[in-house]
């Protein structure tokens, strides 16, 4: 493979006919891949949510996202969604070079309704706080298109919204949609005039109908869908996110976490129902991508979500879910590819996940991450920042 100005210019064994006189990097018969793409991270998430997150100082919060990027990119993510928090002030840095990360989409504050996913008020407290680093509490139509072209106009990606309970809010069944008709629908037309699309946690199968009837393309989580939901999903063209990393290492690490009783006992019960999600989405013809929504101390478990999606889903499936599909989600296809033009985005493994699918989460085989033609990390001299073209 040859590699000109950050894109793949000839794939291929083009040894010296390749021309130029660029390096050389010899990566001894490993098999390459695309860059890897989280469709639902959060690097704002400096805690397991509530108060605390709430009130960190932004730049704690920032610095610390900072560090959760750069892990990311050394394990192979070469492409993060941030559908929680997220600006253009670390998007910027992270474009010219400032920092080791990830390409970053994000979606600035996720939308939440007064009482819903994303309301960290306890409801035996009397607080007034209905904004922090990662959600905002807004309720009705004009209010709502408001702060859609306000995200939009200092450059979110995406629209995230909150469209049922939640684990970690303090006040919400999880089952339960969350914003009327009007107030989705009319997000999805502000982001649809724009070029944009909207994102919707959303747990239950009403609470998924209700989203992406009204215009939701971008289902995140979904984990207790039926079989209607995921017919609906398909015929609409909705895209599935599941994040099985998250309940899994909520259950095992939570409380040491600092995850509240409330959000234990919600987290059992999505715990099991994600895969079975993933399964209905699959049968039904919905395109199913990968997330992890891992929090705080959990960011350290993003491989182990690529292990938990590998027990549903074939090896081609899986590496499909986190390349050509998270790329069609985020409207850039090329970065799903290995082909002339495409971003050098690239993770060169031990082995051909098709046939031994462990190499994609076993760290105790080196990996070597290339973005834009820039080897960021090489686990084999756990070395980063060498040029590859």
């Amino acid at each position: 493979m040859r590699i000109e100005n950050g894109a793949i210019a000839e794939v291929g064994d083009v040894g010296a006919a390749g021309g130029g006189a660029g390096s050389v990097l010899d990566l001894g018969g490993a098999t390459v891949i695309p860059g890897l793409i989280d469709a639902h991270f959060h690097a704002y998430a400096a805690g397991m949510g509530g108060i605390m997150m709430a009130t960190r100082t932004k730049s704690f919060v920032v610095i610390n996202g900072v560090n959760r990027l750069t892990a990311a990119l050394r394990r192979g993510f070469t492409t993060v969604r941030d559908v929680a928090g997220g600006d253009i002030g670390l998007r910027e840095a992270i474009d010219r070079g400032m920092v080791s990360a990830p390409n970053y989409l994000f979606s600035g504050r996720v939308l939440s309704q007064t009482g819903g996913h994303g309301d960290v008020r306890p409801a035996e407290h009397d607080l007034h706080a209905g904004c922090d680093h990662t959600h905002e509490v807004v309720d009705g139509v004009d209010d709502l298109r408001r702060a859609v072209r306000e995200r939009l106009r200092t450059g979110s990606h995406v629209i995230k919204i909150m469209a049922s309970g939640g684990v970690i809010s303090p006040t919400d069944p999880l089952a339960v949609p969350q914003y009327s008709a009007e107030e989705i629908a009319v997000v999805c037309e502000e982001a649809g005039r724009r070029g944009s699309y909207v994102a919707a946690h959303a747990y239950s199968a009403e609470a998924v109908v209700h989203a992406v009837t009204n215009g939701v393309r971008s289902v995140e989580h979904g984990n207790l869908i039926d079989a209607e939901a995921a017919r609906v999903m398909a015929s609409h063209g909705a895209y599935l996110v599941p994040t099985l990393a998250a309940y899994d290492a909520m259950h095992r690490r939570g409380e040491a976490a600092g995850l509240s009783s409330v959000g234990r006992a919600k987290n059992a019960e999505v715990l099991s129902a994600g895969r079975d999600a993933i399964r209905l989405a699959r049968e039904a013809g919905v395109r199913v991508g990968f997330g992890t929504d891992l929090m705080g101390d959990l960011e350290d478990e993003q491989l182990s979500g690529i292990e938990l999606q590998a027990q549903v889903l074939e090896p081609l499936e899986l590496l499909r879910a986190m390349t050509v599909v998270n790329a069609s989600l985020i409207r850039d296809p090329g970065r799903g590819h290995l082909a002339v033009g495409s971003p050098a985005d690239l993770v060169a493994l031990r082995a051909d996940p098709l046939r031994d699918v462990s190499v994609l989460w076993d760290r105790s085989r080196p990996r070597v991450v290339v973005k834009a033609g820039a080897v960021v990390w090489d686990e084999r001299t756990r070395s980063d920042d060498r040029r590859a073209e």
